[in-house]
């Protein structure tokens, strides 16, 4: 079964609604059949729809729930609705995508489709989501579970209708056919012939060509140039250009523009990629898969190596286009030896708390991709001139989010020059030494090892040195050990024939106690009764209540005689 909705058009083409029988059906129809979403349609139409993902053939890496579709030249067309990827969890983007159908093949086939929209990048929903058309005039989306995720924001705003041109525009429109959204005004990170991109909306790619989130590169049009940076802070520019050229897209300092399609101009739509490049594309219908026609921002000043994430954080890129991390493998280490492009590690995190112990691995001949774009578009703070490398490396010390610094002399000078600090490092560029360019990425020394500046040579003899001491120290220690064990030995071997000794002198006299036994008696000696020959006195307590007095020897060897004179005449007494 097919369904469709005959009623006007907001531009020519075949506009129509297919239901679920879309993919059995493949919905190629006739290009005199023209539609249009209308709310408080008599013909009945549901104005909710369903995700349902369909693979397409077995051979089909994504799930589609088609809503709208338009025809354009009778072989391309723009689907606007559900774009999931083939994993059981499904995880599905709200969005619009243009594909060629396999006109050659028997099965029902669509063709490399490229998504040029999306609504919810972020926000990915589940299968049984649901888009709703509301009598209020919002669009909204909501995941299976009820969960608001996006809207047109268009409530209270007399839509009468929705549809999707054959360029490509969602459009939410009055009864008088006037535009009150578009998905024109709200790009993602492509453009369709007819699109504008203008002074305060950017860009944004994708986080890489599996995740289909944002990520950190924008193009966007800033001090009526056309700019692209990394979203960092401060952003670092790597492109910017007052008069950018290109045969694909017109740029007058307010609007960057694709003109309409057309086959003297057969580029398809043109897309700010993962790796920060802006490219023209188009159907290749002898190999029928997309192919890129023209690099529209090209860096001529490091060409490939100026892109802030070629050879990802810390990775540094050489002429050739090959990557590799610093050579110091004490701070730093790739993060896969097999994929050199994806960036290096630092070992050790930088901590504010510890900053005497922040030093620099300097590395000479290497320049940063932000270096020459930055002068006027960082902050002030950030951005340095005429001063000295030392002064560099002072202010970064200074600042603990300071994680490099980028200096080059100047052309005429040997001891100044311009200073950028970083507060985040991606890629780096190997050059020429004649720039007079280098690179110093602050590290963490941990508090026992020397200055960096000592390298490797004076962190192996300090070493050697230190282990050498240790085992030293070790037998001093262990033969020391020996000789107090020995001693204490001999000692108390001693006192205790001593004690034994006295026995005869005392037998069935008095009674004994241990040194222990009269700390506790005694609170540790606490209460001074004063002091007598050979020792001092001290009041004791017994366990039934008896107050006792005790004397503590200062010596024993020397003191016996008389301490057994002065006990026998104790015990007389008593």
């Amino acid at each position: 079964m097919k369904v469709f909705l005959c009623g006007r058009s907001l531009s020519r083409g075949c506009v129509f609604l297919c239901c679920s029988s879309f993919v059995s059906t493949f919905c190629l129809l006739h290009p005199r059949f023209r539609g249009t979403i209308y709310l408080n349609s008599t013909v009945g139409l549901s104005t909710s729809w369903t995700n349902r993902p369909y693979l397409l053939d077995a051979d089909s890496s994504y799930g589609i729930t088609p809503i709208l579709v338009s025809e354009n030249d009778g072989n391309k067309y723009h689907f606007c609705g559900f774009y999931c990827n083939d994993d059981q969890s499904v995880e599905c983007l709200l969005g619009i995508f243009i594909a060629f159908p396999d006109i050659v093949s028997t099965e029902i086939k669509l063709m490399d489709p490229q998504l040029v929209w999306s609504a919810n990048r972020d926000r990915p929903v589940k299968a049984n989501a649901t888009l709703q058309l509301g009598l209020d005039g919002n669009l909204v989306l909501a995941d299976s579970d009820g969960t608001f995720v996006w809207s047109t924001n268009t409530t209270g705003k007399s839509v009468s209708g929705l549809t999707l041109t054959e360029m490509g525009n969602l459009v939410l429109f009055d009864k008088a056919n006037r535009i009150v959204w578009q998905s024109f005004d709200h790009p993602t990170d492509s453009l369709l012939p007819g699109q504008s991109l203008v002074a305060g909306r950017k860009l944004v790619a994708c986080v890489s060509e599996t995740n289909l989130s944002q990520g950190l590169l924008s193009l966007a049009i800033l001090n009526r140039s056309l700019t692209t940076y990394i979203d960092s802070d401060p952003p670092q520019v790597y492109f910017t250009s007052r008069r950018p050229a290109s045969t694909y897209f017109s740029f007058d300092g307010q609007a960057l523009t694709a003109p309409p399609y057309s086959r003297t101009s057969p580029a398809e739509f043109m897309k700010f990629g993962p790796d920060g490049h802006f490219r023209a594309y188009q159907w290749d219908e002898n190999r029928y898969n997309w192919k890129d026609i023209s690099d529209l921002l090209l860096n001529v000043y490091a060409q490939n190596c100026g892109y802030p994430m070629v050879c990802g954080r810390y990775g540094i890129c050489t002429s050739n286009g090959q990557c590799s991390c610093p050579s110091d493998q004490n701070f730093f280490r790739s993060l896969d030896e097999r994929k050199k492009d994806v960036g290096c590690l630092q070992l050790t995190s930088i901590y504010c708390n510890s900053s005497q112990y922040h030093s620099f691995v300097e590395l000479k001949n290497t320049t940063y991709f932000a270096f020459e774009y930055n002068r006027e578009t960082i902050p002030s703070k950030f951005w340095f001139g005429g001063i000295t490398l030392e002064d560099c490396k002072r202010a970064c010390l200074r600042n603990c989010s300071c994680k490099a610094v980028v200096f080059g002399y100047d052309v005429d000078e040997t001891r100044t020059g311009a200073c950028l600090l970083l507060n985040e490092v991606f890629s780096l560029v190997d050059t020429d030494d004649r720039w007079h360019k280098r690179v110093l990425l602050k590290v963490q020394n941990s508090s026992n090892t020397q200055n960096q500046s000592g390298g490797k040579k004076s962190r192996r003899h300090t070493v050697i040195i230190g282990s050498t001491l240790a085992a030293i120290f070790g037998i001093i220690l262990s033969i020391t050990a020996c000789f107090v064990i020995f001693k204490k030995r001999t000692q108390d071997s001693t006192k205790s024939g001593d004690f034994m000794d006295l026995e005869p002198n005392f037998t069935g006299m008095l009674t004994r106690f241990s040194y222990n036994e009269l700390r506790i008696i005694t609170e540790d000696f606490s209460r001074k009764l004063g002091e007598g020959g050979f020792g001092s006195v001290y009041e004791g307590t017994l366990s039934n209540g008896t107050k006792i007095a005790v004397k503590r020897l200062d010596g024993l060897g020397h003191v016996m005689d008389s301490f057994l004179t002065e006990v026998n005449i104790v015990g007389g007494i008593c």
